[in-house]
């Protein structure tokens, strides 16, 4: 008959101790609070993607605008003048810091953000351009 030896030089060691655990959910916490905000800033994303989007809807229902009267709309009654090549109501700027649906008058060519106002769209009446009334997202 053999008996098991209770030597624990003979014992076979199975499994992780606690310090490997330990390390190992350090590793993988480190990994995740590095990767998670760019993976999850879809919020942001969306807004910006909405934005991008509301832009690109502006400009041809302008130059739509333009090619059927022959001229811009006028910026005092530009939601009304475009409501019949928009989808829907004038779309509101979901990005900067004047997130509304109102439009400013600008003169300058290129359009670039005007200060004052509030606005969330900057639009000029002879060009036709229209940009998001904000510093940061003139390049649009």
């Amino acid at each position: 008959m053999k008996f098991k030896s209770t030597n624990h030089k003979n014992r076979v060691r199975s499994g992780f101790t606690l310090v490997e655990l330990v390390v190992v959910v350090l590793v993988l916490g480190i990994i995740a609070a590095v990767a998670a905000p760019r993976m999850f800033d879809t919020a942001g994303d969306a807004r910006q993607n909405a934005s991008r989007h509301s832009l690109v809807v502006l400009r041809d229902a302008v130059e739509l605008h333009r090619a059927q009267n022959g001229a811009y709309p006028p910026v005092a009654t530009i939601a009304t003048a475009l409501r019949p090549f928009l989808n829907g109501p004038f779309p509101t700027v979901q990005v900067g810091a004047n997130q509304n649906a109102t439009v400013v008058a600008t003169t300058q060519d290129p359009v670039t953000a005007v200060e004052a106002g509030g606005a969330g769209w900057a639009y000029n009446v002879t060009t036709g351009d229209i940009v998001i009334n904000d510093a940061g997202f003139l390049n649009w």
